[in-house]
């Protein structure tokens, strides 16, 4: 019987005690975050550790951050920072916790004052990317999400599985999570929809207000109605086809409905019994096919809104909120490993999905300030593949550490190199 074969393609492999790393690009997103002085944020907002033998809270931080941005999707797979000589080396990690410390972390964090002072640290974070962007009037999206949890003690959420249902609150035009509220899955989505919006405000730099309101119809309620009109607040929210909703919609004439090819648009002035104003509510009619293809009941879609404009452009404007609100959760879960929850206490988890929105929100700040303007468009996935996981060596050479990366790189790297160090001295990049 001849020799079993010990390999399908004919290549040898051989053990090398060479420093090297598969996320060379992750080393530059870390030196960014080092030139920002997020460090320095964390150890002055987050709580101090308990003793001296303890881990300070950015030695819990900055693996945490650097393993979701690299891709990471559960505690365990912070292993894969420990297991990284070029990471560690460069980054200044010189002692890491294990992921069972880490794991206590969370809970001591999610269960004291470290939750206040991880929000505080996200204000910072939110607080640089404005005045890049240089606007004070903003446009907040806000909707709730479900979170899977393979916990017993998840509440069961009104989808029928256990999990979390927190809310999240973006701001479109920076593109970042201004607060998050992380909830039990048993609370009703539609609950403390205005003291979320307030929080929201509230969390914003001085001088900076919210503008407008876009949210699903979780929202259409009368006091975060009458708070945007008494506040200026323009709003959009998806409405309700309750009983009064249907009865102004069955009063509008034929003649007011504008058809397009997949629907006709049309409107009327609605109010509900506690909103101390009447509102524009737009109507979206879509042609409803019964059973055996015979013709049925028309469908509908409402939105309450107090915005100025033709009908179409509010539609068009509300609409817009599936990018900057829904897209963006789907980033946060998927992109950053916020669709499962790691830990079987709430608090906890809670704490490692503001962990989350951190690092969302540092990434964006990297891809604004240290990637090239043809990068805008990506989001982490990809940012990951084409940049984060770009192999590198380092070598100790005349006193200096180097870092060799393959010669079709190098320009990459060093303008982006360069863009960090620009914006280690601008505040404003």
């Amino acid at each position: 019987m001849s020799k079993m074969a010990q390999s399908v393609l004919p290549f040898q492999l051989q053990a090398t005690e060479e420093a090297m790393t598969a996320q060379a690009g992750l080393t530059l997103f870390g030196e960014y975050l080092y030139g920002i002085q997020f460090p320095r944020w964390v150890e002055q907002e987050m709580p101090k550790p308990g003793s001296g033998h303890a881990y300070a809270a950015i030695q819990q931080v900055l693996p945490l951050v650097l393993m979701l941005t690299g891709g990471g999707r559960s505690l365990e797979d912070v292993r894969m920072i420990h297991a990284d000589p070029v990471l560690r080396r460069l980054l200044h990690l010189d002692a890491l916790p294990s992921t069972d410390a880490t794991g206590d972390w969370l809970r001591r964090t999610g269960a004291g004052a470290g939750l206040e002072g991880l929000s505080r640290v996200n204000q910072r974070v939110v607080a640089r990317r404005l005045r890049k962007l240089g606007r004070h009037t903003h446009t907040l999206d806000m909707d709730a999400t479900q979170i899977l949890a393979e916990k017993r003690t998840a509440e069961w959420t009104y989808k029928g599985e256990r999990g979390y249902m927190p809310m999240v609150g973006h701001l479109a035009e920076a593109g970042v999570v201004i607060h998050d509220d992380f909830r039990a899955g048993n609370i009703a989505p539609a609950s403390d929809h205005l003291a979320f919006l307030q929080a929201c405000e509230a969390r914003l730099p001085q001088g900076h207000r919210i503008g407008a309101v876009r949210a699903d119809s979780a929202s259409y309620q009368a006091a975060l109605f009458n708070t945007c009109e008494e506040t200026g607040k323009t709003f959009a929210i998806g409405g309700r086809l309750d009983a009064p909703t249907l009865e102004a919609i069955a009063a509008i004439p034929d003649a007011a409905w504008t058809n397009y090819a997949d629907c006709a648009v049309a409107e009327t002035v609605h109010s509900m019994e506690k909103t101390t104003k009447a509102f524009r509510l737009i109507v979206v009619r879509y042609p409803h096919q019964g059973e055996l293809l015979e013709e049925g009941q028309p469908r509908y879609h409402v939105i309450a809104s107090n915005r100025s404009g033709r009908k179409e452009e509010v539609l068009v404007w509300y609409r817009s909120r599936g990018e900057h609100s829904e897209n963006g959760i789907k980033e946060l879960k998927i992109g950053f490993g916020m669709e499962r929850m790691p830990c079987g206490q709430e608090s906890a988890n809670a704490a490692f999905f503001r962990m989350g929105v951190i690092a969302h929100n540092l990434f964006v700040l990297f891809k604004h300030s240290a990637l090239g303007e043809d990068w805008q468009r990506h989001r982490v996935a990809t940012v990951r593949w084409r940049f984060f996981q770009i192999p590198g060596r380092l070598i100790h050479h005349a006193g200096t550490w180097v870092l060799k990366i393959s010669t079709s790189c190098h320009d990459l790297f060093t303008a982006v190199r360069a863009r960090s160090a620009t914006a280690a001295h601008d505040p404003t990049c």
